[in-house]
């Protein structure tokens, strides 16, 4: 069964009997640190994200998107050829290329900051790039209340054990039903982990697993 935002809402205050409203003003919460949680604890598909965006010429920096975590990969594309860049330290770019205005068509990436990359050389033409990368998808809660997200519609069984575990440590049970809210809910993560991680793995070229900057 999928739940929508208000459903899954409703799911959490009937499953623990409470509709007192300092409960109810942080149900949105228990739902977001619940997929913050497969977030950081899965790789699923559903956090791989593609997009393409220019270069400038004589800039070695390039944008990020707001909802960046973590790279797979950046291509420069030349001529419609794909020309995949090592990804490295930013200290090994500036060794690379220690004069900036030092152009040519890009080979190497690193990520300069929390909103930027480094190229190196720098790019001598305005190149297309595509970025393959690890990011955070919208909360159901920032949604319409019958809105759905993947998650929610392909995981309810987790996305409720675990909104069930963040009511149950909120409301201050005792630690034994703490616990058996934790057991549930770690056997509804084991379970996704098995299929996302197992069952759902193809053959490919390379796997990169992501670095964290969640």
């Amino acid at each position: 069964m999928a739940f929508t935002y208000a459903t899954l809402k409703t799911a959490i205050q009937d499953y623990m009997d409470n509709d007192e409203t300092t409960f109810a003003n942080n149900l949105d919460n228990f739902i977001k640190n619940t997929e913050e949680d497969i977030l950081k604890n899965v790789e699923l598909n559903y956090y791989k994200k593609n997009v393409t965006g220019t270069a400038t010429s004589g800039s070695s920096y390039l944008g990020m998107p707001s909802d960046f975590l973590a790279p797979f990969s950046l291509a420069v594309i030349s001529s419609s050829v794909y020309y995949y860049l090592l990804l490295k330290h930013p200290s090994f770019i500036r060794d690379y290329t220690p004069n900036a205005s030092t152009t040519g068509q890009p080979k190497y990436y690193g990520e300069f900051d929390n909103d930027t990359f480094i190229l190196a050389p720098t790019p001598d033409d305005n190149y297309t790039f595509e970025l393959h990368y690890f990011y955070r998808p919208t909360s159901l809660t920032a949604g319409a209340s019958d809105g759905t997200t993947y998650l929610s519609n392909n995981m309810p069984n987790v996305m409720l054990a675990g909104s069930l575990l963040q009511a149950a440590v909120f409301m201050k049970l005792d630690a034994a039903e703490i616990g058996t809210y934790k057991q549930n809910y770690d056997k509804e993560m084991m379970q996704l982990k098995s299929w996302a991680e197992g069952k759902t793995t193809k053959e490919e070229m390379r796997y990169d697993k992501t670095r964290g900057r969640v």
